[in-house]
């Protein structure tokens, strides 16, 4: 392979405005989810446990943890790592300079830290891709305050091709899944007939794509599979132009999903992840200008090139074989069908997974073998021994990354994770709470087959007259449009869209919706009108709250239409007794005095306190419980509980 510099600064680039992306959307949301009104407080996390502060860090590591000591609540602490973390990354997109190892370390501890508080808003695969991807960018980048370590980086083939074994894990288990999960619809290959109307946020573009022959969409899916479980292997591929052509087939796939579907930073993220499949020759090839090669390089020979044609007929012959595609030319379609068996297809993944692994392995040690080469070549014996120590420790590193993926990517097959070694197996569980590897499936089964669910607040002031609140973005509206929001995630939105597909016992989060709509918390109506004059109930909160079910459906003639199925959440108001026992049995009911936001010791025990020690001028009995006093979140919380210090003593303990 030839030189990959530039498609490892254009990685960097895009990845330090991904993570602006992903800081500035989070950032817009944190009062609503996350606030002291929001609909699940992060301060509930941060419960304070009695531990020291590192083994709080240890267990859950997160910077929040050190927000008390700065006299920060939770919330302000949320938002002022989002915007440290949007500015960093701005500056990092600008300044190539500030596209550093130690940089990209702090995005990512920045990012790990909203992770570890954001519950189910923040559980997304997408969430864990930017970390995992995020920390693969430590070891990529340069170490800019390091003259020397500057100067040679013969290991950067090393850790860039980590970007590429886990775009492998990403497209061959997403395609895997769809199969092994039994879905109907992919094994009919009708599920892009339902996907375009059903997905959770669609684009304009995806009610045109309903709109397309069932043919197609069968030809669609049997594509989708190629790309996903075939093109893969080629990632991993010591043949340039068969890296290329996998490239093109991924670039295919992720602009049309960007087309016809609203993934936040999903897509461009994988995009930008494909950059790994490319060298400096294809980037000057795309800018029109002269390339020098490398004179190391191989020349690509009459072998390579039947080589490749030998790989691409084998695809083809196998998706035509698979699939029984026929072509119909008196109509002009495509037929197609799934011709193997469940336990056919089950039989194939127990023969190629550990056979994929040790591909991973071979790929690995070429590039390892090629980076040691090149650090012997290099002139003068200082640079030769630095490039060899850099090799060292990078390749220490991509063995030890490579080595506990191993874990999640065989989660796919169980027989394969049963065998993986033992010692293996204690690094990933070692490491599993920092997000560094994960595992990923994405459309495992297609939902909506018979209507897409929708979930439609409503209130009422007097419980006759009902008023639909509407969303942003989700559907809900018969007659607007799909909306186009790449790269925000309204996160509220997209649960919304999964409450939906089941019962809100589902999602306890649905029920701290109502109870905040009911008190009007402005923090959580901008999540659903961020023009707060659009909410129905903007000038009072409403007396009455209910949700129902309906199915929807793209229509011809505008762009949706819907049918009524059943209640889905009851009518409730403030001091009803059936809501107040889902937010106890939820656990949402927390009072929300500042005293218990953050709170390490109880009311009783600071009038303990003052029993034992009536004499207020003997304060070294009451050191201790004054030093716990400053571990408090906020002034007026301190304020409060000198209060109690000081007011008499009630008459019982």
């Amino acid at each position: 392979m030839g030189y990959i510099t530039l498609p490892r600064r254009l990685f960097l680039w895009c990845m330090a405005l991904i993570y602006m992306v992903a800081f500035v959307s989070l950032y817009l949301q944190i009062p609503g989810l996350y606030g002291n009104d929001g609909l699940l407080p992060a301060r509930w996390q941060l419960r304070y446990s009695g531990k020291a502060l590192w083994e709080q860090l240890l267990s859950s590591p997160t910077l929040l943890w050190l927000a008390p000591r700065l006299g920060l609540d939770t919330q302000t602490a949320m938002e002022l790592l989002c915007l440290l973390g949007a500015a960093l990354s701005l500056a990092a997109t600008v300044l190539e300079s500030l596209r550093d190892s130690l940089v990209f370390l702090f995005l990512w501890i920045m990012y790990l830290s909203m992770y570890q508080v954001g519950q189910v808003f923040l559980y997304f695969q997408w969430d864990s891709l930017l970390l995992e991807t995020g920390f693969l960018c430590v070891l990529i980048a340069p170490v800019t305050s390091l003259r020397g370590w500057r100067a040679g980086r013969e290991h950067d083939p090393v850790t860039f091709w980590l970007v590429r074994w886990l775009l492998f894990r990403l497209m061959f288990a997403s395609g895997i899944v769809k199969l092994t999960s039994r879905c109907p619809t992919w094994w009919g290959l009708t599920a892009l007939t339902y996907h375009y109307e059903t997905q959770c946020i669609p684009t304009p573009l995806a009610w045109f794509a309903h709109q397309l022959p069932v043919w197609w969409h069968k030809l669609s899916v049997v594509a989708t599979f190629a790309i996903e479980i075939a093109a893969p292997f080629l990632f991993l591929s010591p043949l340039r132009r068969l890296r290329l052509g996998a490239f093109y087939m991924q670039v295919v796939l992720q602009v049309l999903i960007i087309l016809s579907g609203n993934y936040n930073f999903f897509n461009l993220l994988t995009l930008t992840m494909c950059l790994s499949l490319l060298d400096d020759e294809h980037i000057y090839f795309w800018l029109r200008k002269k390339y020098t090669p490398n004179p190391n390089q191989g020349t690509h020979t009459l072998a390579h090139t039947l080589l490749e044609i030998a790989v691409w007929a084998l695809i083809g012959f196998g998706t035509v074989t698979w699939f029984d595609l026929q072509i119909n030319w008196d109509k002009w379609t495509v037929s197609s069908r799934t011709v193997f068996t469940f336990h056919q297809f089950n039989q194939f993944l127990k023969t190629v997974t550990f056979p994929s692994v040790w591909l991973g392995v071979l790929s690995l040690t070429w590039e390892l073998v090629s980076s040691m080469f090149r650090c012997a070549c290099v002139e003068g014996f200082f640079k030769r021994f630095l490039g060899t120590v850099q090799w060292t420790v990078f390749g220490a590193a991509a063995v030890s990354m490579f080595a506990i993926s191993l874990v999640p990517f065989t989660f796919i097959e169980y027989d394969s994770n049963a065998s993986v070694w033992p010692g293996v197996r204690q690094g990933y569980d070692a490491v599993s709470r920092y997000q560094l590897v994960n595992s990923y499936g994405l459309f495992r089964r297609m939902t909506g087959v018979g209507g897409r669910p929708e979930v439609v607040i409503e209130g009422s002031m007097d419980k006759v007259t009902w008023t639909e609140i509407e969303f942003m973005y989700k559907p809900g509206n018969l007659s607007a449009p799909p909306s186009v929001i790449t790269p925000h995630q309204p996160r509220l939105d997209w649960q919304m869209w999964f409450a939906a597909l089941g019962t809100h016992t589902h999602s306890p989060w649905f029920t701290s919706l109502m109870y905040r709509l009911l008190q009007g918390k402005t923090d959580v109506i901008e999540l659903i009108q961020s023009d707060v004059s659009q909410y129905p109930f903007h000038q009072q909160p409403p007396t009455y709250l209910r949700a129902h079910r309906y199915k929807y459906w793209s229509y011809p003639q505008r762009w949706w239409k819907r049918v009524y199925i059943e209640e889905f959440y009851p009518t409730v108001y403030l001091g009803d007794t059936f809501l107040e026992s889902m937010l106890s049995q939820h656990g949402l009911k927390v009072c929300d005095a500042p005293i218990l936001h953050f709170w390490p010791i109880t009311i009783s025990d600071i009038f303990l306190a003052k029993k034992n020690y009536t004499d207020i001028s003997n304060l070294s009995g009451l050191l201790s419980i004054l030093v716990q006093l400053n571990s408090l979140n906020t002034l007026t919380t301190r304020l409060f509980c000198w209060h109690l210090l000081m007011s008499p003593l009630p008459a019982k303990i």
